[in-house]
């Protein structure tokens, strides 16, 4: 029997230690962004002035005296941290905030818009600290829901790379040097080879069925919604169970060509 075997398990998880590093440094800038955020002194709210609610964020229009010097420091400061960890592509031109939009919220993009003629008053200091605070704990729970993929791939490689080196190791005797008994043996292995296809398979539904909570949020990372974005440059979305499948075919395949030689020679 002569078997070809194609694993992406090994490149799924180079993929998810390569975006683990990337959300590390994303939620450093996180830190780093929220420090300095907190260091600025809120700007006195101008006695008068027109307010605009922005979805809990006051946004007022500058007035005796006022100025942006505030709103200029905190997009600095989100532009100088966290605003290469968020764009697809730095050497993409995105207006700054645009990103903070995506990263944020609308409300806060237009607090800190230099159109508006808004001060950086307390209330806005206190929902630009308060959302990147939920960034901070949104990106911890999708890095741990990030070490349960790792560890759910490593369970599967370990099972792939056993199956998978039998199977090419077996393949290099030619049936036909083979006794009956031997042939018996092979086959029944064969089977168990299967049986153990089909647990991974089970066990990595389970796992993509799966949730992994963020603290002290009402939400979670379901780890079904992982496979699109981590693998989209991959031939499929299921890195294991398409790679399990296929080892299945492999081996159903390979007992096969081992029952016709078994009746030929019973």
């Amino acid at each position: 029997m002569t078997v070809g075997v194609e694993t992406h398990v090994d490149r799924a998880r180079d993929r998810v230690r390569t975006e683990v590093d990337a959300l590390d440094a994303k939620s450093a800038a996180f830190e780093t962004f929220l420090a300095r955020v907190k260091r600025l002194p809120p700007e006195p709210t101008p006695r008068s002035s027109a307010v605009a609610a922005t979805g809990g964020t006051d946004a007022r229009l500058r007035a005796d005296g006022a100025t942006d010097e505030g709103c200029r420091a905190v997009r600095t400061a989100f532009d100088e941290t966290v605003r290469s960890h968020s764009v697809a592509d730095v050497e993409t031109p995105e207006p700054l905030l645009e990103t903070v939009r995506s990263e944020f919220t609308d409300s806060i993009a237009l607090a800190l818009a230099p159109t508006t003629d808004t001060s950086f008053s307390a209330g806005v200091k206190r929902a630009v600290v308060a959302e990147t605070e939920t960034r901070r704990r949104e990106t911890a729970a999708l890095r741990r829901a990030l070490d349960r993929e790792a560890e759910s791939l490593a369970a599967a490689a370990a099972a792939v790379d056993e199956v998978t080196t039998w199977v090419v190791e077996a393949d290099e005797r030619p049936l036909t040097d083979c006794g009956f008994d031997a042939l018996r043996r092979r086959h029944a292995t064969l089977a168990a080879h299967r049986e153990r296809c089909e647990r991974v398979a089970a066990d990595r539904q389970v796992h993509l069925d799966g949730t992994t909570a963020a603290a002290e949020l009402d939400t979670a990372v379901t780890h079904r919604a992982l496979p699109p974005y981590l693998y989209d440059d991959f031939p499929t979305d299921y890195p294991v169970l398409s790679t399990v499948a296929r080892l299945d075919d492999t081996c159903a395949d390979c007992q096969r060509a081992v029952r016709g030689h078994l009746v030929r020679r019973a």
